[in-house]
């Protein structure tokens, strides 16, 4: 579906922060809002007809840039639109597939609702058995909310079809179909699962999910999941043994909800529309979902190199006669140059100093292993970030200590990345004064931290599939144990800073996969580092999420075509295969110009 998403892609959402939360948060607005006495079948109503509202507009759109794609390669014309759907006129054909909780509930009005609308609608009932006797009578008023939609739907003519344990499809009065007779439809709709679900669907249910996604391709259906894609944990985004409903869109139903941005939602949500309904009474989110950087100000016209601060990069090792890391600190420098910082210094292999005034002549040098002038130009530097290509050994190891405690007693901000975060994760196991001077001194001063889901493992001693079934729960414990501010770098990066004196949570909601390279976490903390130099700026301006959403944008400047386009920057488009971390200095440059408010 992803050529075909690209040609009706919903109008995209205003670029404003976006509250996320939990599974049990939304619940627990459902809950006041219930016991305000509101009604929780009209609430189910009202979801499911603005959730049919949204898919009849869906499938128009689709439609429309189908029969507008569509050309008869035999003639060079255009096919027929028509005969999309097989149809002389248009009747929109959809499959709904629902379990047995509210979210079928939600699937079996929405049947209903687009059934009145003219459509032709199947729905394929999962681990339900449906008793046509009493399918027909909703007299009772103890059913469930979803057995009354089921017989509000049922009664009003709704066809149903039971899956069951063998993968075999009956008709409701159960005799035996084909599977040449699964689902024909343009629209797919997946209700089976709710925000309930935290572990792997198992049984009919794991079957179910695999047919629905095998039918809706085979369709080139327009998938639209109900609230969240079944198989995906709503509060941590996790899907178990890759199965999901591959959705194209997600009508997200009360309150945003976290996992459909981070980790494995964001291969599965699709386009994310919001359906509100109740007021939100959870005064405080999970986190914050962000899509821009911050504008920034212009600067003073009376303003000199020291006005903008200086970086100095630790790291760009050789250990043992090895080819060493040098690369990772010129991607640092080169990318705090990038963000507009005063001055960069490297404190790297003599090795590398060559290789390094070749690429940035911008740049100073100092050997990393000369300890008195790198402790020097400590006092002197606005920020120092360490540990890119520093190396592992206990040299290096006795080095990142010496630095850090210098940096320390002189209240510098502290950039700590890759193998900074190995000596880390060491010192803790050895439980080295360090790491409580450091978590102390964070408390007034900011120090950057910034793991992918393996560090963070090494740095909690835990194993990463800990780590990652719940990547919230992971930041939250890493600035527990070490203090300071943290990224958490992946699909839907997490950031965790102190801001405006509060703690705060965001979702990175920028960024694509072709970042996912070598060298990007060496480039993210060279813009971390220029940002915190920059005193002249603003505290949001020169934020840890900032600068995170600052390299999310570049990364999506170097493969969007629309976006290159519109700025006239053709040279600047790479695309996700082949983009390489040196690409990115340049993309951050332009970000930073259109986020500069003259």
């Amino acid at each position: 579906m992803q050529t075909l998403r690209q040609n009706y892609s919903p109008l995209t959402q205003a670029s404003m922060p976006i509250a996320l939360y939990s599974s049990q948060q939304v619940y627990a607005m459902e809950q006041a809002w219930f016991a305000y006495g509101y009604d929780s079948f009209a609430l189910m109503q009202q979801a499911a007809w603005q959730m049919t509202q949204h898919i009849i507009q869906l499938d128009n759109q689709k439609y429309h840039a189908r029969s507008n794609a569509l050309v008869d390669f035999s003639t060079g014309s255009s096919v027929n639109h028509n005969k999309i759907y097989g149809h002389h006129c248009r009747q929109p054909l959809a499959s709904i597939w629902v379990g047995h909780g509210n979210n079928g509930g939600d699937g079996w009005l929405i049947a209903h609702y687009l059934q009145q609308a003219g459509w032709q609608v199947k729905v394929m009932t999962v681990g339900l058995d449906i008793d046509s006797d009493t399918a027909n009578d909703g007299s009772s008023h103890t059913l469930s909310d979803a057995i009354k939609a089921q017989h509000l739907a049922v009664a009003a003519g709704c066809s149903y079809q039971c899956f069951e344990h063998s993968g075999s499809i009956h008709s409701g009065q159960y005799s035996d179909i084909s599977r040449a007779s699964l689902p024909v439809a343009g629209v797919y709709v997946d209700a089976i699962f709710g925000i309930g679900l935290d572990r792997a669907p198992t049984g009919i249910y794991k079957q179910a999910i695999d047919t629905f996604n095998k039918c809706a391709k085979a369709n080139a259906a327009l998938v639209v999941a109900v609230d969240v894609p079944s198989g995906l944990v709503a509060s941590t985004g996790q899907v178990f043994d890759c199965l999901a409903i591959q959705a194209d869109v997600t009508l997200c139903l009360i309150a945003r909800k976290f996992g459909l941005h981070t980790k494995d939602g964001m291969d599965y949500t699709g386009d994310v529309l919001d359906i509100p309904l109740i007021p939100h009474t959870v005064t405080e989110s999970a986190a914050t979902l962000l899509k821009s950087a911050h504008g920034l100000f212009a600067r003073q016209k009376n303003s000199y190199k020291g006005s903008y601060g200086h970086v100095l990069i630790i790291g760009g090792n050789r250990v043992d006669g090895s080819q060493g890391m040098g690369g990772a600190a010129i991607l640092s420098a080169s990318s705090a140059m990038a963000t507009g910082a005063g001055k960069i210094t490297v404190a790297c292999h003599q090795a590398f100093h060559g290789a390094l005034l070749t690429s940035l002549p911008d740049a100073m040098t100092i050997d990393l292993h000369d300890q008195d002038s790198v402790k020097n130009l400590i006092k002197e530097a606005s920020v120092i970030a360490i540990g890119m290509g520093l190396g592992r050994d206990d040299t290096a190891k006795s080095l990142f200590v010496c630095y850090v405690q210098v940096a320390m007693t002189h209240g510098k901000f502290i950039v700590i990345d890759a193998d900074g975060l190995y000596h880390l994760a060491s010192l803790q196991a050895d439980k080295h004064e360090l790491v409580t001077q450091l978590q102390e001194y964070s408390r007034e001063h900011q120090v950057c931290l910034t793991p992918h889901s393996g560090e963070a493992a090494k740095l909690l001693e835990q194993d990463i599939k800990t780590v990652e079934s719940d990547r919230l729960a992971a930041i939250k414990q890493c600035t527990t144990t070490y203090g300071g501010d943290w990224v958490l770098k992946g699909a839907g990066s997490l950031v965790l800073e102190q801001i405006l004196k509060q703690k705060q949570v965001y979702v990175c909601g920028v960024g694509n996969a072709g970042m996912a390279t070598a060298g990007m976490g060496d480039v993210l903390s060279g813009v971390i580092a220029g940002l915190l130099a920059q005193q002249d700026l603003e505290e949001e301006q020169r934020s840890l999420h900032q600068a995170v959403l600052i390299h999310g944008q570049a990364g999506d400047v170097l493969v969007n075509k629309e976006s290159v386009a519109a700025n006239r920057n053709h040279q600047l488009l790479i695309g996700q295969r082949g983009l390489q971390a040196q690409d990115m200095p340049a993309a951050i440059r332009h970000v930073m110009q259109l986020i500069t408010l003259e």
